[in-house]
Parts: C-alpha cells; sequence; structure tokens
C-alpha cells in the first residue's frame, strides 16, 4: 500500500476534512445568494489542497468516497452556521456516473441534518470528460426530482460547454474564471461574456462570474449585467463566512468604482410605486389589473419572501390573450408562466451611470421598466426612458463644469460632493493637492510640459483611490482636491505623494535628476536653486456639527495646505483642527 493511499484511508477514516465556504452575491438584490463549500484536507499535510487531495483520490480510485465525506461535512458545518442562501456544492460527473456510488446519499444527508433540498445546488464541473451523456442526463433529471438545483461549474474550461449547458438546462452557469482573470483588458474575453449573457437570457439561466479579483473585472461583469458574482475582492474561503451583504469583509463592494460625475444620484431616487403581484397569481386577475388602470404597462412579480422573481408586461399578455383560445388555455394558470423572469433588478442606491451601463450592454426596451429593490426586497418600477434622461440631464450639467485638461469634476461637483455629506452627516476627509515649484518648471520646460505634469498627477491620483471610495475632483491649475470616506486617506495619499514623485522624474533632464533640481530666475529676477517637483497635502476630517457649508470645510483644507507647504520636500499634513477657523476681529484703539 502506497503512502499516498494510506493517507487517503486514514482521512476517510478518521473524517479529517475541513469545509470552507465563500459567498455568492447578488449585488443588484445586496444579498447573499449562497456559498460554495470548499473542501480541504488536514492542515499541514501533503494532501491539504484540494486539487492534491482530490488528484490523490482519483489516482487510488477512493473519488466517491471523498466526495461523499466531503458533502457530508459541508452539509453539516452549512446547517451547523445556520448560513443563509443556497449551498453550492462540487460534483464530478465521473462520480455521479460511478456504479459503485451509493444512489440517494445527498438526498439521505439533507433529511439527516434538516437542510431542503431546493436549497442545495448542485456544480457540476466542466473539466471531466463524460463518455456517456444519456446516464448523465438520467442522473441529472433525477436530482431535479429530488428537488435539488443544477449548475455548471467552470463553463469555458472543459469539453462540451454549450452541448452539456443544451442538454443539462442548469439553472445557473458559473464562468470559468480564466474568462474573468483581467476581462476589462481583452475584447475577446469581453465577447465571450456577452455571448454567455444572450444564452443565459434565452434559457432562463442565471450566470455567476468566479475568480473576481479586481474591481476592475467587478465593473465589467457588472456593466455588462452579471449581477451573481464571486472571488477574493470580496471574500476568500472562510470557515466562518460573512453572513449579510454588509459584512466587513465585502464592504469594499460598496465602495467599487463609481462615476466621478455623479456622487450622489442614486436610482432609488428615480423609484415610483407600483403595487406588485404574487408569482402564483392567475393571468385572468392580472388581465383585469391592465384592464382596470390603462396607465400601467408592466406588473412586478414577487414570491412570498416579496423578492422580485420578474415582470409582468401588458402586451406581452394582451398578445397570449388575442390568440385562438388564449384565454382558455392561460386564463387560470400562474403569471410566472408568461412573466420576464430576468428584468433588470437593481438596488436602489445603485449609481445611475452603472445602470445606464446594463441598460445599454442588454439592450433592453426603452418603453420597459427596471425593478428597484431595498434590502433584496421589492421597493417600486423605474421607467427606462426617465432613466436615460436624467443621465443625459446629469453628464451636460457635469460636462459644463468639468476641467478641460483633466476631465475631473471641478468646483461646482466638488462643493456639491461635500454639501451632500455634510446635509447626510456622512463622516469624511478631505485632501487638498497642490504641487510645489510648478511655476518654475512650466517656465524652464514650457506649458505643454506642465500640462503633462497636471495630467501625470490626475492620473496618479485617479489610480491611487481607485479601490476605495472617495472622488476626485480638479479645483484648478495645479490644485486637487480628494473627498474620502474611508478611514484610509492617509495611506491613499502617501501612495500619491510616491508614485507622483517616482514617475515626474522622466520629466527632468538626468542633469537636474543627478543634481535633484535647477537654477532657475526668480519673479524679482533673483537666480535661485529650485527642486525637483514635490507635492503638498493638507488632509482635514471635519466635524459634521461644526462645518455647516462646503466653503468652511474648503477653507479648513487650504489651511492644512499651507501647513504642508512650509516643507520644500514632499509632505503630507494632516491636521487636528477640525472645526472653521475663528474669524479675526480687529479692535480699534
Amino acid at each position: 500500500m502506497t503512502l499516498q493511499r494510506q493517507a487517503l484511508e486514514a482521512i476517510l477514516d478518521s473524517g479529517e476534512v475541513t469545509t470552507l465556504f465563500q459567498p455568492i452575491l447578488d449585488i443588484s438584490g445586496q444579498l447573499i445568494l449562497g456559498y460554495e463549500a470548499l473542501s480541504r484536507g488536514p492542515q499541514k499535510s501533503l494532501l491539504e489542497m484540494p486539487n492534491k487531495l482530490f488528484k490523490a483520490a482519483h489516482q487510488e480510485g477512493l473519488i466517491s468516497e471523498l466526495e461523499l465525506l466531503c458533502r457530508s461535512k459541508a452539509i453539516e458545518n452549512f446547517v451547523k452556521l445556520n448560513l443563509q442562501g443556497k449551498l453550492f456544492l462540487n460534483v464530478s460527473p465521473k462520480t455521479l456516473l460511478d456504479p459503485c456510488h451509493p444512489k440517494g446519499e445527498t438526498r439521505h444527508l439533507t433529511e439527516q441534518f434538516g437542510l431542503a433540498t431546493n436549497r442545495v445546488v448542485i456544480e457540476v464541473t466542466e473539466q471531466d470528460k463524460v463518455d456517456n451523456d444519456d446516464l448523465l442526463l438520467k442522473t441529472i433529471a433525477h436530482y431535479r426530482e429530488l428537488g435539488f438545483t443544477i449548475a455548471i461549474d467552470d463553463l469555458g474550461a472543459g469539453y462540451s460547454g454549450l452541448k452539456q449547458w443544451s442538454a443539462l438546462r442548469p439553472d445557473y452557469v458559473k464562468i470559468d474564471r480564466y474568462f474573468i482573470d483581467h476581462c476589462d483588458q481583452s475584447e475577446v474575453k469581453k465577447e465571450f461574456l456577452k455571448s454567455i449573457i444572450v444564452l443565459a437570457k434565452a434559457t432562463n439561466t442565471l450566470v455567476i462570474a468566479e475568480g473576481i479579483e479586481r474591481s476592475e473585472e467587478l465593473a465589467l461583469v457588472e456593466s455588462l449585467g452579471i449581477n451573481n458574482v464571486q472571488g477574493f475582492l470580496f471574500e476568500r474561503p472562510n470557515l466562518q463566512p460573512s453572513r449579510d451583504f454588509s459584512s466587513a469583509q465585502i464592504q469594499a463592494l460598496t465602495f467599487k468604482l463609481c462615476d466621478q460625475f455623479d456622487q450622489s444620484m442614486a436610482i432609488g431616487a428615480l423609484s415610483q410605486p407600483q403595487k406588485a403581484i404574487s408569482s402564483d397569481t392567475r393571468c385572468k386577475d392580472a388581465h383585469l389589473l391592465f384592464e382596470q388602470d390603462k396607465a400601467i404597462i408592466s406588473i412586478p412579480v414577487i414570491n412570498q419572501q416579496g423578492q422580485p422573481v420578474g415582470l409582468l408586461h401588458k402586451d406581452q399578455l394582451t398578445e397570449v390573450f388575442a390568440a385562438p383560445y388564449g384565454h382558455a388555455l392561460y386564463d387560470k394558470r400562474p403569471v410566472i408562466e408568461l412573466m420576464d423572469k430576468q428584468p433588470l433588478i437593481v438596488a436602489e442606491d445603485q449609481k445611475l451611470d452603472t445602470v445606464s451601463k446594463q441598460i445599454t450592454e442588454q439592450d433592453f426596451d426603452i418603453r420597459r421598466h427596471i425593478v428597484i429593490t431595498r434590502g433584496g426586497n421589492y421597493l417600486g418600477l423605474a421607467p427606462l426612458r426617465d432613466i436615460l434622461k436624467h443621465i443625459t440631464e446629469e453628464k451636460i450639467r457635469h460636462a459644463q463644469h468639468a476641467n478641460p485638461l483633466t476631465m475631473l469634476p471641478g468646483n461646482v461637483a466638488i462643493n456639491e460632493a461635500i454639501e451632500h455629506r455634510l446635509r447626510n452627516k456622512n463622516k469624511f476627509h478631505l485632501a487638498y493637492i497642490d504641487l510645489n515649484h510648478f511655476k518654475q518648471f512650466n517656465d524652464l520646460y514650457g506649458y505643454a510640459s506642465g500640462d503633462s505634469v497636471i495630467k501625470l498627477l490626475a492620473d496618479v491620483t485617479v489610480q491611487a483611490c481607485t479601490n476605495s471610495a472617495n472622488f476626485v475632483g480638479h479645483i484648478g491649475g495645479d490644485d486637487f482636491m480628494v473627498v474620502f470616506d474611508q478611514s484610509d486617506a492617509v495611506s491613499i495619499c502617501n501612495r500619491i505623494i510616491e508614485k507622483f514623485e517616482h514617475r515626474s522624474r522622466a520629466f527632468f533632464t538626468p542633469d537636474h535628476i543627478a543634481s535633484k533640481g535647477y537654477w532657475a530666475t526668480n519673479r524679482e529676477g533673483e537666480k535661485q536653486f529650485v527642486p525637483l517637483l514635490t507635492l503638498s497635502i493638507g488632509l482635514v476630517e471635519p466635524d459634521l456639527q461644526q462645518c455647516k457649508n462646503s466653503h468652511q470645510v474648503a477653507a479648513l483644507a487650504t489651511d492644512a495646505k499651507k501647513e504642508a507647504k512650509r516643507f520644500r520636500h514632499s509632505y503630507l499634513f494632516t491636521c487636528k483642527r477640525r472645526r472653521p477657523a475663528p474669524p479675526v476681529v480687529a479692535i480699534s484703539k
């Protein structure tokens, strides 16, 4: 007996398998859809990592036994932790078709631990080649009859992706992380994702993008209309995973890339109340609602928990009833059979810009509505026309005040961002960024180089702020402001200084870099030695009770920036004062 087999049999005998859970998030409904169970072998052993563990089990002919043990542990721990949503279980097709694999064991385990079968998703991986497609279909059909939900895992990584999709008709499709990795930088991957979305809509399949590790990847998949996501960007597999959408580990999700020109306008502001109907409502009763109010063109459909599951459109129902025997066939049928099962559903705090990308990428009918939720439950509807109209107006309004050199928001937008936080009593930091020795640089190297340096500072600032909650604005000239909503302002400001000093050296001659500066004439006509470009940053945290308007906050930041400029090198001055300076009163003699 090999050492590998001995180790495997010891694991099977002792049940020494650990289950980690990774949340799968519904970012439109802002809730956790479920958790994928991921198994690990004994800690610090050669079989701890899953790839080695399952490879060894395949080699030793013990894969069926290992998968059953992992499945049992996953269901047991899922129930013990009282996790909400669905449990996603990885199952190899070869295991399903193994004649020695005990039948009905998964159902037995759910009954043993008290977990409803409709909360379990069987993930069939696409990476294993299957020789008997008919037998696999019968096996999957058997799981469905027992109440389980079916998913295809690693779509695009294996042997027969679209064929398997067509045959199995899964409830979920998980896209292989190869197509997610840097998808924002690949037109081929982007087109692949678009085609998957089209197929998913045609087959009423929900798409899950797994392996998301970068905010840019999240921004792209969301703009394409993929609302179910999973990956290290939100949370790594964990023994104690987050239990709700707003947990600290996945808080970064609410701070993903957002439109610099529209920080305050969320889709919830356009929500219109529209009474919803339950999914078991009969078609004839829904038709009566349309007849009673001619202005209604769509009715939201919700489940027993108040969550939206579809939209029933008046024109589609009318068309069905106008056909011969339409009433006879559909009067008593539930609306779920005719409704649009994949309407655009977004949370009320989604930014208009993000929603507009989903609308345009998915080519929605301009006459339709989108469904708006609050905490995952139905809130109201918003007409697509109104959404696009507001977006256009906001873009025009902000473009009028944007800085023409960097196209970043100007003074009007900066003041609005500050006022918005003051009104809502949202804690924030404000950084005032200023270039040092810029005039002398501009005089020596020319205006074109000066403009390039300003654009470099804008680029460095935006990049440093990419993965944080912030608002970057360009006051004018070489002055910038950043509004931070998180507690990472100091580290980001230091990163801006470091990156700018490194990249700005490219604008100087080797001699000036070696001398760490150059000689230039000041305004008085005197020669003086000027250091290389540096940054002065004043950082403040306004007292929300004492600061009444954006002007007071800006004045506070200006004072902090002046303190930073006392130093000849780059300096971040963190101001301890949080309230406006008291007015100076001159006392006459």
